[in-house]
């Protein structure tokens, strides 16, 4: 049965790269991503089925073991479309691929100057013969990496104005993970393919990796009472854990003004770093007050697309506080 649908997966996979995907690029004169192209094929129908997937598991839990339940699911239906965006790798692969050749040729420039960056492989000679073990530190590095980008949307005012469309949403669901404003998906999809690329991480595993990342945020929103376990609580990313990164009122304390919970993939980040919080109950969920207007947590999508934007230009103006706190320091002075 799995051969079976293995095969089958192939073979639609190089179907649509013969007839709908090769032919244009070679007459555009792009033969050089024809290797990309490839991989962005498996990566849109591993989309088609992860997005499959999730419904036909995730969806039956959610109505099955609610956290919530609201009569009316129109607020959640426009993150479908974000869902739809994101999981069929339009952001995430165009980046890749617009990054690949700088990359290449920043490289080459290096390595005729006789200067040979070192990759992952190269200072773990180890790691060339054990592709599995190679994936997961591949995985380890990128999420630490994801962890820290997570964090600093939180911290600077002119990105949390543009991740604040994420947190608008009052309605929890496994479609909540793809809400994102497209410019914030524009500098989250550069963070990560830099960094793989950074890394060294081909482009296969690189398809791998970002649909280990993207499952797993997925499971980490579902609007269901689930739980891992004592240990695999402690292990794992679980929706009670990330409830609590989107709670209306965050846990008292200092070290939790601009949020608690960043982890992505393992919660060991924000346990090392100071950011956790393990809560067992499950709190409401949303955004109060600035940077967006109330109704963000129910528009449509290009609404919530131009309130993030608003919000972003008016974050990148100095604040009237700081303005004036300037004024009266150079008076002072004076």
């Amino acid at each position: 049965m799995i051969d079976a649908l293995t095969e089958a997966f192939v073979h639609l996979q190089g179907w649509m790269f013969d007839r709908l995907v090769q032919p244009p690029l070679l007459a555009l004169g792009l033969g050089s991503h024809l290797e990309m192209a490839f991989d962005g094929i498996q990566f849109f129908l591993a989309g088609v089925l992860q997005i499959g997937f999730a419904y036909l598991l995730l969806r039956p839990l959610e109505a099955w073991r609610p956290v919530e339940v609201w009569p009316d699911r129109r607020a959640v239906r426009v993150n479908v479309l974000y869902s739809l965006l994101d999981r069929l790798g339009i952001v995430p692969l165009a980046v890749f691929a617009l990054l690949a050749p700088l990359f290449a040729a920043v490289d080459g420039w290096l390595r005729l100057h006789d200067i040979i960056p070192p990759q992952l492989e190269d200072l773990l000679p180890a790691l060339e013969t054990r592709p599995l073990l190679c994936f997961l530190v591949y995985l380890l590095l990128l999420d630490f990496a994801e962890y820290w980008r997570h964090r600093l949307s939180h911290v600077l005012r002119w990105w949390w104005a543009l991740h604040a469309i994420h947190h608008s949403q009052r309605r929890m669901t496994l479609w909540t993970d793809s809400r994102n404003h497209l410019l914030e998906d524009l500098i989250g999809g550069f963070w990560f393919a830099g960094i793989a690329l950074l890394i060294g991480v081909p482009p296969g595993q690189f398809i791998g990796l970002l649909l280990v990342v993207k499952t797993v945020e997925n499971l980490a929103h579902v609007n269901a009472r689930l739980s891992f376990g004592r240990l695999g609580e402690r292990l794992l990313v679980s929706p009670r854990y990330h409830r609590w990164h989107h709670a209306l009122d965050l846990p008292p304390g200092r070290q939790y003004r601009h949020g608690c919970n960043f982890a992505v993939l393992l919660p060991v980040w924000d346990q090392l770093f100071g950011t956790q919080y393990r809560g067992q109950a499950l709190p409401p969920c949303g955004l109060a007050g600035d940077p967006l207007p109330p109704d963000a947590a129910s528009s449509g999508f290009w609404r919530q697309q131009w309130q993030g934007l608003q919000a972003f230009v008016a974050a990148l103006q100095p604040r009237a506080g700081t303005a004036n706190e300037a004024q009266q320091a150079g008076t002072h002075a004076r």
